[in-house]
């Protein structure tokens, strides 16, 4: 790892969105779609508020209203049961700290649409945890096996015993392992 963060420098973390919701909408509209498509869908359905994306805007959305903008079936009825989860906590937005990783990773996948994956990218870039470790991340298992020098990439399980080493900053191991993809190593 010393030469993956020596060839790849400081880690430098986008900065997150004003707002979790928003956040975890626009993850959900990008989810399988080329990012210019999913920008222009994205774009489109942020017109429908012209008060502001929020849960309540998003509830009150007249029927169809998301179809028009170009969101498809599944991504509106994910959208729509993040707001539905936010309204009654399930998805406690204005309380994160109070949860560990755990218990809101546990919380976010609850809602259609949002797996484990899109729980610990919100965790790592839209709150800033350090310790998360997405070793179903083929990036960051991929990454792991060229730093390490490895001829393929780690199983999750396996990798799961290896970021132990990394506690409390998994997710910074995690970001350079992406960086090691990114062709800062040489393959």
């Amino acid at each position: 790892m010393a030469r993956l963060i020596k060839a790849a420098g400081p880690m430098k973390m986008r900065d997150p969105m004003e707002d979790g919701f928003a956040a975890l909408v626009r993850s959900i509209m990008y989810q399988q779609l080329a990012g210019a498509a999913a920008a222009t869908i994205h774009g489109r359905f942020l017109k429908l508020f012209s008060d502001g994306l929020s849960p309540t805007a998003v509830l009150a959305l007249p029927e169809g209203a998301m179809r028009t903008a170009g969101v498809s079936g599944s991504k509106a009825a994910a959208i729509a049961d993040l707001a539905l989860k936010v309204g009654d906590g399930t998805v406690p937005l204005d309380d994160v700290d109070s949860l560990s990783d755990d218990d809101l990773v546990a919380r976010l996948i609850q809602v259609r649409g949002i797996g484990r994956w899109t729980a610990e990218m919100f965790l790592m870039f839209q709150l800033g945890r350090l310790d998360v470790w997405p070793v179903d991340d083929y990036g960051v298992r991929k990454g792991w096996a060229l730093a390490h020098r490895l001829k393929e990439p780690p199983a999750p399980r396996a990798l799961q015993v290896e970021g132990d080493r990394f506690r409390p900053y998994r997710s910074v191991a995690a970001w350079y392992c992406w960086r090691a993809v990114d062709t800062v190593l040489p393959v």
